[in-house]
């Protein structure tokens, strides 16, 4: 195993178009790849240390932060499965993927993380290997993943995703466009997850258990709009998803104003993505002027950055 001078691996984002948290109770959910926002690990030879850098911590690998358990773990996985525990590597990451947002940065990191180790020590990285190491190390960041992130920021089609069951591409031929925002404020996935398992456990949840069932049944809907290109239907069952959020309480104040506005300045449907509670949201447009349109209305409303993607868009 000759190792290459540099090491380089890459990966992107994810956003969920429906079945947040219905996807938790075994509902099926829709995910799409999102380019737009990226991330890059170069891998190179130390002088003798283990060494990271990033956004949020530069120095030893041994002695970084908790926060980045899961990278490490990454990491430390992946020179096992190579035989190179103690080989002093030096890893660079370079993302634009806004953490803590429900974009799916830290399997995102661990993806680019692991293909630039590999590429560095010139070794073959199969696609279920890489699922099986991110998923891993997953675990640290998220106690029980369901494998979408890491299926998602690794990969370049859209999929009709179950918890438990294999997983289906879709052919996604919509012509729209995707507008993504940023409230600024960190999604709380956990707490909100757990929020809806007490709704659930209380006596009278049968209103809960409806909320959730209606939730679950959109993206069996949502995937016929996607296979025969019905963007306004579509755009109809983002918005009765997110209704259906905001009842369940997982919404926020900023989300619900900037899924108002993208909905006032004409977009088809609109709704949070993610675990909700902060972190971002997406309107759905009909045309590229119009996806603009929203977007600079978002971000005059207070949106922290937005993105306009092209739903026909393939990823190189």
């Amino acid at each position: 195993m000759v190792p290459k001078q540099t090491g380089l691996g890459q990966s992107h984002g994810k956003i969920i178009l429906l079945g947040e948290h219905a996807v938790v109770y075994n509902y099926p959910s829709i995910a799409i790849p999102f380019p737009k926002t990226s991330i890059q690990t170069i891998v190179e030879k130390a002088t003798s240390h283990q060494t990271i850098s990033c956004d949020f911590y530069t120095g030893l690998l041994d002695d970084m932060p908790e926060l980045l358990d899961s990278l490490k773990e990454a990491i430390h996985l992946s020179l096992k499965t190579l035989n190179q525990e103690t080989y002093p590597l030096s890893i660079t990451i370079k993302s634009t993927i806004p953490a803590e947002r429900g974009m799916g940065s830290s399997a995102a990191v661990a993806v680019a993380t692991v293909r630039g180790i590999f590429d560095y020590f010139d070794t073959e990285l199969t696609q279920s290997k890489l699922l099986e190491l991110v998923n891993t190390s997953e675990k640290i960041a998220h106690g029980n993943p369901s494998g979408l992130d890491a299926l998602m920021t690794s990969s370049s089609s859209p999929y009709y995703f179950i918890k438990g069951q294999e997983e289906v591409p879709l052919n996604m031929v919509l012509e729209a466009y995707l507008v993504v925002a940023d409230t600024g404020e960190t999604g709380q996935t956990k707490e909100a997850v757990e929020s809806i398992s007490q709704k659930l456990q209380q006596k009278n949840s049968l209103h809960y258990q409806f909320l959730i069932s209606s939730l679950g049944d959109l993206p069996k809907k949502g995937k016929v709009a996607l296979e025969t290109n019905q963007a306004k239907i579509l755009g109809n069952y983002m918005t009765q998803a997110h209704n259906i959020l905001k009842e369940l309480d997982v919404s926020s104040e900023k989300l619900d104003e900037l899924v108002e506005e993208s909905l006032s300045h004409g977009a088809l449907g609109a709704k949070l993505t993610g675990g909700g509670r902060g972190g971002c949201m997406i309107a759905l447009a009909m045309d590229k002027k119009s996806a603009h349109e929203i977007a600079q209305a978002l971000e005059v409303h207070g949106a922290k950055q937005t993105w306009v993607y092209e739903m026909s868009e393939q990823l190189l």
